[in-house]
């Protein structure tokens, strides 16, 4: 089916070129509903993009839809900046009780600002804060945000060059199986740690991704992120996991270092942790490391009220049993055996991997995988490139898809792969 490109005008005219997501889907959105989309012409799309992992439970869920609209009505609180509300007390005991009580953790709750990138930044100052160092580690392939502190721990050269200045006091590091497997894994760095000619400076704190989503979708083996945790330990670094689109149940569990069976000192949280689409952060901590003065990190946007309140009703209804959980990895399994079958074909130049509900088909090259998602929007699946090449179609499909949904959109996905063989 051919696409006629509608009249952007006005994004072309005012909106910068910044803007990139709708160049790969050129028509204008006007409703969503569930893993649904709709155009102003009203054609419809299955969305396997989520909000770039900000609507783990679908668009416009009923029942956070229903919370929301209550609370507006009433004239709940909207802004609040950090100031004591009932919204904010219903979700820190929502949190409590329902995600960090059951798992055994004892962070402290920082609200660091809307965004992901925000609560990396709190999560890197409150580590150098602590340990009186400059040094962070990250890894190859990392993506943790758009400001400079994030972009500073991210690898991804096109993104670090937008900074228009030098990204300093960070070291990279490989990621789990950037070598293929042909060294020991954390040979290089504990070798830099314990040597005192390496130019390494002590580092307060190792970041990492558990997957890395933007980087590709490569998944770590919890055995190495076990050795990563004992590392820090030994070397007295803080391990700072970044889960903001990971987390909040994308990889099955709540966190996604869960598996591991470790826990990290801090952990940051965004994207889905409202559960509508609306911007809301977390930085989390072992209370041992809460040493900020009042007011020493801020924001004005940091209590978004309307996001407490449809964060609370997500917890309240998908996280007080593990019935999403289940789910999360029975469809990851469905996922799975498509992606294998499809990947099996030689003359396709492709491989797979992922996790829970976060999954990745890499190609030779970004072309070929741009193809595909252009060929997959065209027939009604909104799916996007990852990589460092952009060489990785990726799918983050809703947690809550339907099995048929799911059906649907890997069956547009596997002819859209295959028309562009």
């Amino acid at each position: 089916m051919t696409i006629t490109e509608p009249l952007l005008s006005v994004f072309e005219t005012v909106e910068s070129e910044v803007r990139s997501y709708c160049r790969a889907w050129p028509t204008v959105f006007e409703t969503a509903s569930g893993s649904r989309l709709f155009d102003e012409r009203g054609r419809e799309y299955l969305d396997f993009f989520a909000g770039a992992g900000s609507l783990n439970y679908g668009h416009n869920h009923p029942v956070l839809k229903r919370a929301l609209l209550d609370y507006i009505e009433r004239d709940g609180i909207t802004h609040a900046l950090d100031m004591s509300t009932s919204a904010k007390r219903d979700f820190l005991e929502a949190f409590q009780s329902a995600v960090l009580a059951p798992r055994g953790l004892p962070y402290k709750v920082m609200f660091p600002g809307p965004t992901g990138t925000n609560a990396v930044e709190s999560a890197l100052k409150l580590a150098r804060k602590v340990k009186g160092r400059e040094s962070v580690v990250s890894f190859t392939n990392a993506f943790h945000g758009m400001s400079l502190g994030s972009l500073a721990v991210t690898g991804n050269a096109f993104k670090r060059a937008g900074a228009g200045i030098p990204l300093v006091h960070t070291t990279p590091m490989p990621f789990d199986n950037y070598l293929g497997g042909r060294t020991p894994d954390f040979i290089w760095f504990e070798r830099l740690l314990e040597d005192q000619g390496s130019g390494l400076n002590q580092p307060a704190a190792v970041i990492v991704e558990t997957i890395q989503g933007e980087g590709g979708v490569n998944v770590a083996r919890a055995e190495w992120l076990q050795q990563l945790a004992d590392l820090c330990r030994r070397r007295d670094m803080l391990l700072i996991v970044d889960d903001v689109q990971m987390g909040c149940g994308r990889t099955g569990s709540f966190f996604s270092f869960e598996d591991a069976g470790i826990t990290p000192d801090i952990v940051t949280v965004s994207k889905s942790i409202s559960g509508y689409g609306l911007p809301m952060a977390l930085c989390l901590f072992k209370p041992d490391l809460d040493i900020w003065e009042p007011g020493e990190h801020n924001g004005t946007f940091r209590g978004n009220n309307p996001a407490f309140v449809t964060a609370t009703a997500a917890l309240d209804t998908y996280w007080r049993d593990g019935l999403l959980q289940q789910r999360t990895l029975a469809n990851g399994s469905r996922i799975d055996a498509a992606l294998r079958e499809l990947c099996s074909d030689p003359g396709l130049g492709a491989a797979h991997r992922g996790k829970g509900m976060v999954w990745g088909i890499e190609f030779q090259d970004g072309k070929r995988a741009a193809e595909v998602c252009g060929r997959a929007f065209e027939h009604g699946l909104l799916v996007e490139t990852s990589g460092p090449e952009g060489e990785v179609v990726k799918l983050l499909p809703p947690l809550t898809v339907s099995p048929a949904e799911l059906d649907e959109g890997l069956g547009i996905l596997t002819r859209s792969v295959h028309e562009t063989a």
